[in-house]
């Protein structure tokens, strides 16, 4: 179903493209959000066309792990949505969350509008007061959106018992909890 689509039925819809290291970790996380309507993890800012996920891990195809969600602006506003994302990652962390290092796991926003653009901005000089490190997020060009295999789509719900999802994702849905509880399902 379109965007146009959904947002008849679904009121006024938006869609940010954004990156926070592993795209599991931030679709665990816009999965449980009220008021989004889709999570895609997906691939972007790379210059190879349909590119796997093998390809992208190792780091030399210039793609980020990135998760495409579309929300109800009559439910959550973006300032939110971004605040959550910030709340789930370090975007102080230089191509790297945790163990998980390469240019693929970059923290990384994709405008696909000037007002995208703006609102990011505006998002990354909002929670640097959080950082005693510089935040260094960027805000890149638009590129094509890739969606990842089937099996990356909502992974932490199919495998919430999985080493990963305990360790890493876990811990991260519960500094979301703490700070969000309210926008969650």
């Amino acid at each position: 179903m379109s965007e146009a689509e959904l947002s008849q039925e679904n009121g006024d819809l938006k869609t940010l493209i954004v990156g926070g290291g592993c795209f599991w970790c931030q679709d665990a996380v816009y999965r449980q959000t009220k008021g989004v309507v889709a999570s895609e993890c997906g691939y972007i800012g790379g210059h190879v066309d349909h590119p796997t996920y093998e390809q992208i891990t190792t780091g030399q195809t210039g793609h980020a792990e990135a998760v495409k969600v579309t929300f109800d602006q009559d439910i959550i506003d973006a300032d939110t949505i971004l605040d959550m994302l910030f709340a789930s990652h370090d975007p102080t962390s230089l191509n790297r969350q945790g163990a998980d290092v390469g240019p693929q796991y970059r923290s990384a926003l994709f405008p696909q509008s000037d007002e995208d653009r703006q609102l990011f901005a505006d998002a990354i000089e909002r929670h640097q007061q959080f950082w005693s490190e510089p935040i260094v997020t960027t805000i890149e060009e638009n590129q094509p959106w890739w969606p990842a295999e089937q099996e990356h789509q909502n992974f932490y719900q199919r495998n919430p018992s999985w080493g990963y999802c305990q360790v890493v994702i876990n811990p991260k849905l519960a500094n979301v909890r703490k700070h969000y509880s309210a926008w969650l399902r």
